[in-house]
């Protein structure tokens, strides 16, 4: 009898309904915005090495989608597979619990009147560990 009502407690997790399950704050900082979209622009760009023209803005709670999360714009001159410059183009960088969910092309309003600064990091961007 023991055995069967033990089993019950945790049919629960099995369906998500465990209450042990942590509690995700949706608009929690994020603290490490700038490597998390190194990371990913890493992997997206065609040619992610001699980036130029780079610049970042700090982490802004916008409203998106009829909720509030932190966002960030991200303006980049960056190769194509040709080896050509193609002109700035910004970015939106959208966060989830602190994290780094999104980052999409930006629409002309998204980012027009963003507080950019330099973003070094970026131009130092290396495809792959024997360039750096």
């Amino acid at each position: 009898m023991l055995l069967a009502l033990g089993g019950c407690s945790s049919v629960g997790s099995l369906f998500g309904g465990s209450k042990n399950e942590p509690v995700v704050d949706p608009n929690l900082f994020p603290g490490n915005y700038k490597q998390e979209v190194l990371d990913t622009l890493r992997t997206t760009l065609v040619e992610p090495s001699n980036v130029r023209d780079a610049f970042i803005t700090d982490p802004v709670l916008a409203p998106v989608g009829g909720e509030q999360r932190y966002i960030v714009c991200v303006r980049a001159n960056s190769r194509n597979a040709a080896m050509q410059y193609q002109g700035p183009k910004d970015r939106i960088g959208y966060f989830y619990g602190g994290h780094l969910n999104q980052l999409v092309a930006a629409t002309p309003e998204q980012c027009a009147r963003a507080p950019y600064k330099p973003f070094p990091e970026l131009e130092r961007l290396c495809a792959t560990k024997s360039c750096q």
